[in-house]
């Protein structure tokens, strides 16, 4: 039987590179994490859109 992890939100917004792909988890209030996989294109994207809120 698989061990099991706690499912918390705690813990830092992650970007990883996995494969061709880039992998972004968000921590969520209430626990869990959000997993987000982007291609190049939609990572830029992305960006720049967080840089018009702020």
């Amino acid at each position: 039987m698989a061990a099991m992890k706690p499912r918390t939100g705690d813990g830092p917004l992650e970007v990883t590179k996995e494969g061709r792909g880039i992998v972004m988890r968000v921590p969520l209030e209430g626990g869990g994490r959000l997993v987000v996989e982007l291609n190049a294109t939609e990572a830029s994207e992305l960006s720049e859109a967080l840089k018009g809120v702020g």
